[in-house]
């Protein structure tokens, strides 16, 4: 995978330097007051308390493969996370617990597990960005979540300044969510990831990612295969980071899929029964999660849609907006991003909800 990150400086003051639009997958976004970059879990912590003291605004960046960033930048100091590494912590006959820096790309470690035999993330090969945004959002693909295997993420707290280990119990995973999500207290410096030593896959859960490998639902294939067969679907949407391809100017998946109660699933159900059936799956109690992608389908907006200046959904994926053009602005991609929202909701009363972090932008 090509790398997401921007080479490391110890900080930068030069007007090109301060851009954020290079430190991002969409390559969107302003200026940053101050740009520092930290190559340990002990620089991090540095960083964030220096601009603490200074009373600056701090906004942590990794891959920045989950984010949009306004046109007007950031008017504070933003910390490039680039630790790297990981270490067996806890093994047993049958796990591995590994310690991975928040820095790690993802998708090298994903690799790294794949060849040491280590399975319970191989179906997550191919995510942009860095180990330690997963449990932020509690990243998850083709019927893996990271919260089925984190048992703990270490964190600085920035309203004690205190170092501590939070239990995955305690991390409120959610559908794309935790704790970490929607508070800026606490700063992710490492994740413990527990693994199952097994050649084999975790049985595969989703249809398309069978299909592909053809077996069937719950059956367990070589963990290579696993891997490969997940980037090569990703990378035919897209998702897999290419510089060649401007489909993957993007954020990946930008809207979450609603989750619904039962009465207003039913509603969706007639105002959609012209054009289908929605996808649907359940989840807890009378919960049903619906397909984001078909809403946008069915509401009009199909795969290449065209935004202004150059932003456009994907040509390879319902669920991406993209900055093809390279030249667009923050601004632009949330005017497309509103249209589409507006006209879900104009169609069939759902209302879709961004998955990126927006910093200084709403839609």
């Amino acid at each position: 995978m090509p790398d997401a990150y921007a080479q490391p400086t110890v900080e930068t003051r030069s007007a090109d330097g301060l851009s954020l639009a290079r430190h991002t997958t969409l390559g969107l976004g302003g200026a940053a007051n101050r740009l520092v970059t930290a190559v340990s879990a002990e620089e991090i912590v540095q960083r964030v308390q220096e601009a603490q003291r200074r009373d600056e605004p701090v906004l942590v960046l990794a891959g920045g493969s989950n984010v949009v960033i306004g046109d007007v930048g950031f008017a504070g100091t933003v910390v490039l996370v680039r630790s790297r590494g990981l270490e067996v912590v806890a093994e047993d006959a049958g796990t591995v617990t590994v310690r991975v820096e928040a820095g790690e790309p993802w998708d090298d470690l994903v690799a790294t597990t794949v060849a040491n035999g280590w399975s319970g993330v191989e179906c997550l090969a191919g995510i942009p960005g860095s180990a330690g945004a997963t449990p932020i959002q509690n990243v998850g693909a083709y019927g893996q979540e990271v919260a089925e295997t984190i048992t703990g993420v270490r964190v600085y707290d920035r309203h004690t300044g205190g170092i501590d280990r939070i239990d995955a119990a305690d991390c409120g995973f959610a559908y794309r969510s935790s704790i970490f999500r929607h508070s800026d207290r606490w700063v992710v410096l490492s994740v413990d990831f527990r693994l199952h030593r097994s050649p084999l896959s975790t049985p595969v859960r989703y249809a398309e990612l069978a299909r592909a490998l053809d077996v069937e639902v719950g059956d367990r294939v070589p963990l290579a295969d696993a891997r490969d067969t997940v980037r090569r679907l990703r990378a035919g949407k897209g998702m897999v980071l290419d510089p060649t391809d401007p489909d993957t100017r993007s954020v990946g998946s930008f809207f979450t899929n609603p989750v619904l109660d039962r009465e207003a699933y039913e509603l969706l159900r007639e105002r959609a029964a012209d054009v289908g059936e929605p996808p649907a799956w359940p989840g807890a109690g009378d919960l049903v999660k619906i397909s984001a992608a078909w809403l946008i389908d069915k509401a009009g907006f199909a795969k290449g849609h065209p935004g202004p200046a150059g932003v456009a959904i994907s040509s390879k994926h319902t669920l991406a907006l993209t900055n093809r053009s390279g030249t667009a602005r923050t601004a632009d991609l949330v005017t497309l991003a509103r249209e589409i929202r507006d006209g879900v909701h104009a169609r069939f009363g759902v209302t879709l909800h961004p998955e990126p972090v927006l910093v200084n932008c709403t839609i």
